[in-house]
């Protein structure tokens, strides 16, 4: 027997990179053509970004409490949520949810230390990158940060709404992530967070300046552990 999934989505496309590694590693694992069940919910972005921008996170904590209860209603043992931004809200839900959850920015900081990193270049959302869910976990887990300066932190927040939501990955913002990790670099980290779900999707190990840890498959394979040792 495995557990069941229950994925709490925000952005289309990391949500379906999540869901992907899921299914696809879960075969690797399980056989051929097998994977745990799994059941995704989502409100549209729209309304979570009616309450970021807001800075209300209780607003977003209710609707992913809204997604968690209809996930726990359909099976779910435990919860997921790949999207980092949205994690901030996570003290709001965690207490109150009919199902555990996995915390992103924790599996990400738990990686880096297996890895032996010490200092991450941090990349994300300008919610994200300026808020505290990594700074939190990093430094629970003893390890450094660098985000980028407030000139790249507009930058990075626009490609990611302008088009990795939607689907778009264009050569010249790939070009301006690798400016900004190989800045980073220089500052000293020896890894590079993947803090928005959607960045892997345009940034590789091949392609990235610095070892990249991705939020968006290290968050999925810790759920399929889970689903399939527990």
């Amino acid at each position: 027997m495995t557990q069941h999934i229950g994925i709490v989505a925000c952005s289309a496309e990391g949500a379906a990179l999540c869901y992907r590694t899921i299914c696809l590693e879960g075969a690797e694992r399980m056989g051929r053509h097998n994977h745990p069940e799994v059941s995704l919910h989502t409100h549209s972005l729209a309304q979570y970004m009616k309450f970021i921008e807001a800075n209300d996170w209780a607003g977003v904590a209710e609707l992913m409490m809204s997604s968690a209860e209809k996930l726990a209603r359909a099976g779910a043992d435990f919860l997921i949520c790949p999207d980092n931004t949205i994690h901030q809200a996570f003290d709001l839900v965690e207490h109150r949810s009919p199902r555990p959850w996995l915390h992103i920015a924790r599996e990400v900081a738990k990686e880096a230390k297996q890895r032996g990193h010490k200092r991450l270049a941090v990349l994300g959302t300008r919610y994200l990158m300026e808020g505290p869910v990594y700074p939190d976990a990093l430094r629970a887990a003893d390890l450094d940060y660098r985000i980028p300066g407030a000139k790249e932190r507009e930058k990075i927040n626009q490609i990611i709404f302008d088009e990795l939501v939607h689907g778009e990955f264009l050569p010249r913002s790939l070009a301006y992530f690798r400016e900004v990790i190989r800045a980073l670099g220089d500052e000293g980290c020896d890894a590079v967070v993947l803090g928005c779900t959607e960045i892997p999707l345009l940034v590789t190990a091949e392609t990235s300046p610095l070892p990249p840890l991705d939020s968006t498959r290290l968050l999925a394979r810790a759920a399929l552990r889970k689903a399939v040792e527990e």
